[in-house]
């Protein structure tokens, strides 16, 4: 990480047991995006997305969890072709990465503007990274997410650039595993992302990797 992170007040609300909880809906509804709310649910395998336009947040915990194991990682000719194309820096712009995943050109978008707080701030207290993919001075890709320890969750991801944004993932990967890691949380399953190698197991498989490596 670019500084080592600072650990925030500790989270006020009660989440709930995740053993029968929905599948594919919100598993809770309401609480904030403070640090420590935010960390804790990472931590307990939730993460947040606003419901609608009200504000309100649901927090969800997929199952089966989708996730990349690095070893899995698919990489195409065209896309070995892109990664000759691009340069790309870690942590030099975050918030310029977090801003175009979450422009509203972008379709079913869900960062809205305490999303775009809450996670810079994050960032700004070591918790959440971005690499950040260029052509020439252009920010033309990118992905964030959240990283605790050998546990990273990857949030989003972006490209302006043809096959920016799985560059961006590439260069992730090879960040993260350079700093031990082997896989990367995705949450949900795309037809997309399944071209790239992510794979999906249970819930309760994810839920023991995951407290193994942030516990």
């Amino acid at each position: 990480m670019v500084r080592p992170p600072v650990e925030p007040a500790p989270n006020q609300w009660v989440f709930p047991p995740l053993a029968d909880a929905d599948a594919d809906g919100p598993v809770a509804i309401g609480a904030d995006l403070e640090p420590g709310t935010l960390l804790d649910a990472y931590r307990r395998g939730l993460f947040p997305m606003p419901l609608g336009d009200s504000g309100t947040l649901g927090w969800f915990s997929p199952d089966p969890r989708a996730i990349l194991e690095f070893e899995n990682l698919h990489i195409s000719r065209s896309l070995r072709r892109a990664l000759r194309r691009y340069r790309h820096t870690i942590n030099q712009e975050f918030a310029a990465v977090i801003q175009a995943c979450g422009h509203p050109r972008r379709a079913h978008g869900w960062i809205d503007p305490a999303m775009l707080d809450a996670y810079t701030r994050l960032h700004e207290m070591g918790w959440a990274e971005s690499i950040e993919i260029w052509d020439d001075e252009e920010l033309t890709g990118g992905l964030y997410g959240v990283r605790i320890g050998r546990f990273f969750a990857g949030e989003s991801m972006f490209h302006v650039g043809r096959d920016a944004s799985k560059v961006a993932l590439v260069r992730m990967v090879e960040y993260l595993g350079g700093e031990g890691l082997t896989f990367m949380d995705v949450q949900w399953q795309t037809p997309h992302l399944a071209s790239l190698g992510v794979t999906e197991i249970p819930r309760s498989d994810y839920l023991q990797r995951l407290a193994a490596l942030t516990g």
